[in-house]
């Protein structure tokens, strides 16, 4: 008896000791992540003692530009529903601010009107507004998918050009108005009133903005994580892969699309607030169908249905004209306007362009499947091809049988 089993002992003990120090490992890798967010999270909060105003209003940008594509991620990559209508919700949101915010006064022949009102009710208004307008949409886009739906959300951008350039006493017409600096409970975020001076620096518009839109779009970024691990975020997922087996599963296909929208075009209203604070002004020509092929390039290439490749798509996207603009000396081909080279905005729409075409041939989970391809290299050193065991050694008589369950011979 001892000698039959003796083998099977032997073979159980070393078969186990991997198991064992996969279960140790397993913590330490749960920990790293935790670490690794708080350790990000500790360095953007050091940005602004270091770096110079470029940097920090470019900072500010993205950020405005991630919570908007997070929000746009939510409707297209995770429930599937196709939306060219970004730059319509960006301009509710922007121009709801600077109406409910503003003041009332003349601009050349324009007679504008605001309402004066604490600049957080007017971000607040901008949200909720923009919110309204795509519950208001929601019913059309319970009824379409796909291409048609496409279409039906690109008519909200002509519709909203229409309006915003014949609204002048809200919107300024074709000349726009300023939007007012933001503040909360009485701190401005502005280059004075207070003066704000930490370690030695000086804390002006552009290192407070830094913070506010650092806040903001974290906000967003835990939102949406926390929203698609709940029961909500997994019914959008299943609309994603078939309405049929959605609805099968008890999940109600037109409520779940209506919800969706709302709360892709508040992320979108939110972000519009923070376009107009980062730009000081906002004018109708600033939210026109190229803003929604910029939103859609920032999720293709992040990677659809993925909260964090939304951060990178929309990084890449928003900030390369900037970067351009700031280095067109020294970039090959991209010179400053009137310069003969190619202008900054249309260089950065060709290099995202073609990595628009890369991303989809080579790589179409987008920049968030590249880190997790490299991931999965690093855990499995065989890059997760199948490995040979030898068959030679006694040990290997414990390897289960083929045979079903039960079988007897």
């Amino acid at each position: 008896m001892s000698e039959t089993t003796a083998p099977a002992a032997h073979g159980a003990t070393r078969a186990g000791a991997p198991a064992a120090g996969r279960a140790a490992s397993a913590p330490r890798r749960s920990l790293l992540k935790p670490l690794l967010a708080v350790a990000f999270v500790v360095l953007l909060l050091l940005v602004p003692f270091y770096v110079e105003e470029f940097w920090l209003r470019t900072g500010f940008a993205v950020f405005g530009a991630i919570v908007g594509a997070i929000g746009l991620n939510l409707l297209v990559g995770t429930t599937g529903q196709l939306s060219l209508a970004q730059g319509f919700f960006l301009a509710v949101g922007a121009i709801s601010y600077v109406f409910v915010s503003g003041d009332s006064g003349g601009i050349g022949v324009a007679q504008l009107k605001g309402l004066g009102l604490p600049p957080l009710v007017g971000m607040v208004v901008g949200v909720l507004l923009a919110g309204l307008a795509g519950l208001l949409f929601s019913p059309i886009a319970a009824r379409l998918r796909g291409i048609y739906l496409g279409v039906a959300s690109l008519s909200l951008v002509f519709i909203g050009q229409h309006v915003l350039n014949s609204w002048t006493s809200v919107t300024g017409g074709f000349n726009g108005r300023a939007a007012p600096d933001f503040s909360l409970f009485g701190f401005t975020f502005a280059n004075k009133d207070p003066l704000l001076f930490i370690a030695g620096v000086e804390f002006r518009e552009a290192e407070r903005l830094w913070y506010l839109g650092l806040a903001l779009a974290l906000a967003a970024y835990v939102f949406a994580r926390n929203l698609l691990r709940s029961r909500p975020g997994r019914a959008l997922q299943t609309l994603r892969d078939s309405e049929v087996a959605a609805s099968v599963m008890g999940v109600n296909v037109q409520r779940y699309k209506g919800r969706v929208f709302l709360v892709s075009s508040m992320y979108a209203g939110l972000s519009g607030v923070m376009y107009a604070l980062s730009i000081g002004s906002v004018a109708p020509e600033s939210f026109g169908l190229e803003v929604s092929i910029q939103y859609l390039a920032m999720i293709v290439l992040g990677g659809l249905g993925s909260v964090g490749g939304a951060a990178l798509g929309a990084l890449f996207v928003s900030a390369l004209p900037l970067v351009f603009q700031r280095y067109a000396d020294v970039v090959p081909f991209v010179s400053s306007g009137g310069q003969g080279g190619l202008a900054a905005g249309e260089a950065a729409r060709f290099l995202y362009g073609a990595a628009i075409v890369l991303v989809i041939l080579f790589q179409p989970a987008g920049l968030a499947g590249l880190g997790q391809r490299f991931r999965r290299r690093g855990r499995d050193p065989g890059g997760g091809r199948a490995t040979r065991t030898s068959s030679t050694s006694p040990e290997t008589t414990d390897v289960p049988s083929n045979r079903p369950a039960g079988s007897t011979s």
